[in-house]
């Protein structure tokens, strides 16, 4: 799993094309305000080892969003940062769980469609902390 995080101001994104089959069909378009924006890609080698890469995913984005003093993260698949691409069967379950544990310490978490192409925009904070690329 590779995650780039960003602190961003202003994150805005809306469903440009469905690209899996089995999809929601989804138009949506969303701001988010003050939040971490988490770009990831789950690869062939997290099989077996799911639990361990959820819980360091968890906990690298809750250690961002409190530097920034943020209860907002957004989760966004990129499939751009690796060769290595893991099927849609294992990242789902994957996300969902991050998503729950998130919620569940008082975290807002949206979720750009997965299976989508979306638009966006970024405003990413100048601090170099507002950047940060995980290898999880």
């Amino acid at each position: 799993m590779k995650v780039v995080m960003f602190y961003a101001p202003e994150f805005w994104y809306k469903t440009y094309q469905k690209i899996l089959v089995d999809a929601p069909d989804l138009d949506r378009e969303q701001t988010c305000r003050a939040a971490v924006v988490i770009f990831y890609q789950a690869e062939e080698q997290d099989l077996g080892r799911e639990d361990k890469v959820i819980t360091k995913w968890v906990k690298n984005a809750k250690w961002l969003a409190r530097k920034f003093q943020s209860r907002t993260i957004v989760l966004h698949s990129f499939n751009h940062l690796s060769a290595s691409k893991a099927p849609p069967e294992l990242v789902r379950p994957m996300v969902e769980q991050v998503r729950g544990r998130l919620e569940r310490t008082g975290f807002e978490v949206v979720e750009t469609p997965f299976g989508y192409l979306n638009e966006w925009k970024i405003h990413v904070a100048g601090q170099s902390l507002a950047k940060v690329f995980k290898q999880l």
